[in-house]
């Protein structure tokens, strides 16, 4: 793996002797598992309670470069003490495919907080689909009627002013070339050419590329077909390639792809940074191998082994243990009961980790006490010179302190229980065979795998959260221990 380092000390009684030790100790994890460094980020005297460090995000600008794999850290506090900015940044993090590792914590503290952050960057499905609920309705009505319900505009159509698509007289007729051409024998190439010398963009000004090419001659609405969701009408909007014509292109593009490419076994190792030797403790990695007969071979394999430090620990196919660990996430995920736990775990976390909102919300308890004391007061025929003054006074910080909590709210959003076992509950209809789907389901709930020869640990992102499943009641099941595989080829 190709990895970088994060060091970071506050300003709090720490020099530079500290990030030296953080430094020398992430070479050290790297050094035994086979992590070749190309980058040192640093920030001093900056707390992780922000985010506003420069090299960290210098860090995660970098991070789209996709040209390393891992980031270590010497502990995981160095990364965000937020809950909420670690959310966000490890799901930047996610999308380039940059994994965080602690050199110091195999087990890393407080799992929970882990569990929270992947919960708050599946909030957004909730989100959704709660939005989804409200704006659908809407949304079909608009189909119905063939109006624009928003995304980006095909080129060659506008939007008139009562949502109805229009066509657009100035780049209608080049799509209208650009079909015809690709249907007397133009190359993608060739069509992507004429139309950036045409001047044609994209509704964000960028220069055609060949995939825009080729999503707009797949595109039927170009023969004046509407589809929103389940609702299709032929005819609903204005038609600018005639049917034939767009069928005769349909034909030339399925006759003049290129045949796919031999299939390739999936290589995305998901245990990646989770799964240990039981023997010696270094990460096991994937490696793959080519036998006799041309099939690919995938396992994992410890890095010890693998570089011939000492370590015999075997390989195990990368398939057999993946499926074994997200057998036993389902089974976690279908426990009612500690899927009730785990939610009022989280609940308990969030009140912990904000410690500004609890304070104001007192504070706003307090004041509106004594605006009703006040109001009962006067209703009871007491008033003095003061009382209209020192009522306007407490109405005025109630409004204050009203403003604090909305803005510590959207700062820092409070899940409630019914969100976090709404977020559970989806988790559960994931498909076991997808791979994004896999991987959510690894990255939410697995903390740390540990291999030995007759059993395996795992340690869920739960206190106590652990489970060992020994390989002889996996073969008295059945599914058999898979630790005699040979070595990858």
């Amino acid at each position: 793996m190709i990895g970088v380092i994060y060091a970071r000390y506050s300003s709090d009684n720490q020099r530079d002797e500290s990030i030296d030790g953080q430094v020398r100790e992430c070479m050290a994890f790297a050094k035994k598992n086979d992590i070749q460094i190309i980058e040192t980020y640093i920030d001093r005297a900056l707390s992780a309670k922000t985010d506003n460090r420069p090299d960290f995000q210098r860090m995660i600008r970098d991070s789209a470069k996709k040209k390393f794999d891992v980031i270590l850290l010497w502990k995981l506090d160095r990364f965000a003490r937020n809950k909420y900015d670690s959310a966000h940044y490890r799901h930047i993090l996610g999308k380039n495919n940059v994994k965080i590792v602690s050199a110091t914590e195999q087990i890393s503290d407080g799992p929970e907080g882990i569990l929270l952050t992947s919960l708050l960057e599946g909030m957004a499905e909730y989100y959704s689909a709660e939005l989804s609920e409200k704006v659908v309705r809407g949304l079909t009505e608009n189909a119905l009627k063939c109006k624009y319900n928003g995304g980006t505009l095909p080129i060659g159509y506008n939007v008139d002013s009562e949502q109805f698509y229009q066509v657009d007289p100035l780049t209608a007729p080049i799509v209208l070339k650009a079909f015809t051409e690709y249907a007397g024998g133009s190359t993608m190439q060739q069509i992507t050419d004429m139309m950036n010398l045409n001047g044609i963009r994209t509704k964000r000004g960028g220069k055609i590329s060949i995939d825009s090419v080729t999503r707009m001659l797949h595109n039927r609405k170009y023969i004046g077909e509407y589809k929103y969701r389940d609702v299709i009408t032929p005819g609903g909007i204005p038609a600018i390639i005639p049917e034939e014509l767009f069928n005769k292109v349909q034909d030339r593009m399925a006759q003049t792809k290129k045949a796919p490419a031999k299939h390739k076994a999936e290589d995305e190792y998901l245990l990646t940074t989770k799964l240990y030797c039981g023997k010696c403790g270094c990460f096991m990695v994937g490696e793959s191998g080519t036998s006799h007969t041309n099939k690919v071979h995938h396992y994992y394999k410890c890095v010890s082994a693998k570089n011939h430090k000492g370590c015999d620990k075997k390989t195990v196919k990368k398939e057999w243990i993946e499926n074994l660990v997200i057998d036993e996430i389902r089974k976690f995920l279908l426990d009612d009961e500690l899927m009730n736990k785990l939610a009022d775990s989280v609940m308990e976390l969030q009140s912990k980790e904000n410690v500004v909102l609890p304070v104001l919300q007192k504070q706003l308890k307090e004041v509106q006490k004594g605006i009703d004391n006040f109001m009962n007061a006067i209703q009871m025929g007491i008033i003095t010179a003061s009382t209209k003054e020192r009522l306007e006074e407490l109405e005025k910080q109630k409004s204050e302190l009203s403003v604090q909590i909305m803005k510590e709210e959207m700062t820092q959003p409070t899940l409630t229980k019914e969100q976090i076992l709404f977020w559970l509950e989806k988790l559960r209809k994931l498909n076991p065979q997808k791979l994004e789907h896999r991987r959510k389901l690894i990255d939410s709930f697995i903390n740390a795998i540990f291999l030995y020869d007759d059993r395996i640990v795992i340690t869920f992102n739960y206190k106590d959260g652990t489970k060992e499943v020994t390989f002889k009641d996996l073969e008295k099941s059945g599914l058999g221990s898979d630790l005699t595989a040979l070595a990858a080829p």
